[in-house]
């Protein structure tokens, strides 16, 4: 059953949210020893508040658009008294004095929360390998990782242990894992969702957003989730546009840009309006079959009476580079704050130095380390300007190219992952190499703009495909609009293990 589909049963009486919750709670009991997409189970809490639920449906209340929907968090969105670990030694013990504002607008729409999702450490991966609890396994193939970071809600929903899920996405960590996993994976306008509660990373770039099985119910997660808080300074003053009502309008008469760069500069075929035969040089190691379901998504929407056209976004090769500058960087500060004083580890030695150089080394793993080392070199005396200060100028360029291009297209399309889901173990060695992995996400957090990947048939190797739809700043309305589109015209299921 979809989320809207329990949702609708609980308030209808049909069902109840606890006979739903003690459901989702079996599924995890038998089969997340495999997949390892929880770090914590909350199941006395979820039957609480199932409880709770009921009872207010019994007394006639109105309990919300999510009534009794189980629903799964990434581990780095602070509960309060429920311990929040960002897949870290570093905060082991550590329970928050508070919940993140998603957390509590997800409780008022009626949302059961089952549990905490494992995911890279502080959010650092793109194959949920980094966590201190172990790897996250693809339900569709357990020998293949989930993607990452949010790997672990992406597998949750895939798996069928939550209805819905919520994730961070820094550089592509909704995305990516979402498109890996066969589900649908949201990154909302930088602002729109309150980031308050949100154990940060990047804070320029983390965006919250949903995970569903499909466009209509990661919708629904959206529109309960958003909408400015003043507990975030950097959240969006301004009404939230509902979104559900637009799936269904089609997309006739919109115009629809493939971007070339991101689909490895190659042609794309000559039937696409607007297309010349030229190709831009473009990222590599986007696979063939990659393209080929992303080709195929963009004749299903003209077919649909989208207007296609190639278009080019220069600065988009420039988004790796650049990101890998100003995420550590911002990263390197952030996380400046785990000295063995205030959370979660301590190590101690004879001095406080001792003490905090001890804790930190023995509390972080190998790819925040390097991360925070990265990012450190690049904010010091004599780097910053030839480092991340170019870094910066590349963002402004990609901002001012991706405008540039808005005015000719109202979406764009592109792969959502290079690849279908690799095998574990296969890019843990080559940190480069791992990091290709987000090379078609990175620009949307670059530039602060939503994006939504949704699956769109599968690989040569049977395994999901996952085509990625942007759009402008506030245009969340819109790419869930053609994403819904996108799903009427999917080739068989690609989400479904």
């Amino acid at each position: 059953m979809t989320a809207l589909g329990v949702a609708a049963a609980v308030n209808a009486g049909e069902r109840t949210a606890r006979s739903v919750a003690e459901d989702y709670l079996d599924r995890i009991s038998k089969g997340d020893g495999e997949i390892g997409a929880f770090n914590l189970v909350l199941a006395e809490e979820a039957l609480a508040d199932a409880d709770r639920i009921d009872a207010a449906v019994g007394r006639g209340e109105p309990v919300g658009p999510l009534a009794g929907v189980p629903v799964a968090l990434k581990d780095n969105l602070c509960t309060r008294g429920i311990p929040t670990t960002c897949s870290s030694r570093m905060l082991e013990g550590w329970r928050p004095p508070y919940s993140a504002t998603v957390v509590q607008r997800l409780r008022a729409a009626g949302a059961v929360i089952v549990g905490k999702t494992n995911l890279d450490e502080f959010a650092m991966g793109s194959s949920t390998e980094n966590s201190a609890f172990g790897p996250t396994r693809n339900p569709h193939d357990t020998s293949r990782v989930p993607g990452g970071s949010s790997g672990g809600s992406a597998a949750a929903v895939a798996a069928g242990f939550a209805a819905l899920a919520l994730g961070s996405d820094t550089g592509g960590s909704i995305r990516q894992p979402a498109a890996l996993c066969g589900v649908v994976g949201m990154k909302p306008t930088y602002g729109r969702v309150s980031r308050y509660g949100l154990v940060a990373l990047a804070s320029s770039l983390d965006q919250i957003g949903p995970f569903g099985t499909n466009v209509a119910d990661a919708a629904a997660c959206y529109e309960a989730i958003a909408g400015h808080d003043p507990l975030d300074s950097t959240s969006i003053d301004q009404p939230v546009e509902p979104v559900g009502k637009a799936l269904t309008d089609g997309v006739e008469g919109l115009r629809v840009g493939v971007v070339a760069e991101l689909c490895g500069g190659r042609p794309q075929e000559a039937h696409l309006a607007g297309t010349d035969g030229s190709a831009a040089s473009g990222v590599e190691g986007v696979a063939g079959d990659v393209l080929s379901r992303v080709q195929d998504a963009a004749e299903a929407l003209e077919q649909a009476g989208a207007e296609v056209r190639t278009v080019s976004v220069p600065s988009a090769v420039l988004g790796l580079s650049a990101y890998y500058l100003i995420a550590p960087a911002e990263a390197s500060s952030n996380l400046a704050r785990y000295d063995g004083v205030r959370y979660g580890l301590r190590v101690d030695a004879a001095n406080a130095a001792e003490m905090n150089v001890n804790t930190r080394t023995a509390g972080f793993g190998a790819e925040v380390k390097r991360r925070i080392m990265l990012g450190t070199y690049a904010l010091s005396a004599g780097y910053y300007d030839a480092f991340y200060g170019k870094a910066l100028r590349a963002r402004t360029l990609m901002l001012q190219e991706f405008a540039t291009v808005y005015e000719d297209v109202d979406v764009l399309l592109c792969p959502t992952a290079p690849t279908t889901a690799f095998e574990l173990g296969a890019k843990t060695a080559d940190p480069l190499l791992m990091y290709l992995n987000d090379v078609c996400t990175i620009p949307s957090n670059l530039t602060g703009h939503p994006a939504i990947s949704v699956p769109f048939g599968r690989g040569d190797d049977g395994l999901p495909v996952g085509v990625q739809v942007m759009g402008p700043a506030l245009s969340e309305r819109l790419i869930f609009r053609v994403a819904a589109a996108l799903e009427r015209t999917a080739p068989g299921d690609g989400s479904t293990p």
